[in-house]
């Protein structure tokens, strides 16, 4: 992360800009350094989410087999009789 100027400091560097200039600059610069760390986590969220989401998926898989299975059983014990 870059040091943030101040507002005189960005007065020094460009004594043109008026003071509402200098703090719409700095405003902007805040607010890119804003985004690009909620880009970042925004990544890092989307892949949990798909991590979840294919979690997800394979216990839903793992859900219909055990319930085959269970159904399979009841067959079984109905056939012998029970």
């Amino acid at each position: 992360m870059l040091k943030e100027k101040t507002i005189h400091e960005l007065a020094k560097e460009s004594p043109d800009k008026t003071y509402v200039e200098l703090e719409a600059q700095e405003a902007l610069a805040n607010a890119l350094e804003v985004n690009e760390s909620h880009q970042k986590l925004n990544g890092k969220l989307q892949e949990r989410l798909t991590e979840l989401e294919q979690e997800n998926i394979e216990l839903h898989a793992d859900n219909i087999k055990l319930a085959r299975q269970i159904e399979d059983k009841l067959d079984q014990l109905r056939k012998a009789g029970m």
